[in-house]
C-alpha cells in the first residue's frame, strides 16, 4: 500500500494524514472517504483497500457520519448491502439518537 496522499487531508481533516497508518486507522479512513469524499477518493480508496475490507469496517464498524443520500449511495449502489443486512441509524447523522 501507498501512504496517504496530500490531497485527502481536507477529507481527513481530524487528523494530520502524516501521522495517519493505512491499517491501524482503517476504519477512520474508509468512513471518512466514503461519508466526504468525491469520486478520486473513492477511486484512491479502492485502490488501497479491497472491496471486501471496505464492507467489513462500513459493516462492522458503523459511523454516523453519512447524510441519508450518501448513505444510501454508498449502501445500496458502491457497496451492495441490502436494507436487511444493516441499520440505517447507525450510520445516517439525521436519524434519532438510538437509545438502549
Amino acid at each position: 500500500m501507498s501512504k496517504i496522499p496530500k490531497n485527502l487531508q481536507g477529507i481527513l481533516w481530524s487528523r494530520n494524514i502524516n501521522n495517519l497508518d493505512l491499517q491501524e486507522d482503517k476504519n477512520y479512513i474508509v468512513h471518512q472517504i466514503l461519508a466526504y469524499g468525491g469520486w478520486e477518493h473513492l477511486k484512491w480508496l479502492l485502490g488501497n483497500y479491497k472491496l471486501n475490507n471496505i464492507k467489513d469496517v462500513f459493516v462492522q464498524h458503523p459511523s454516523k457520519e453519512y447524510g441519508e443520500r450518501s448513505f444510501n449511495f454508498i449502501q445500496k449502489i458502491l457497496l451492495k448491502i441490502s436494507d436487511s443486512d444493516i441499520d440505517k441509524r447507525y450510520y445516517v447523522k439525521t436519524y434519532p439518537r438510538i437509545t438502549k
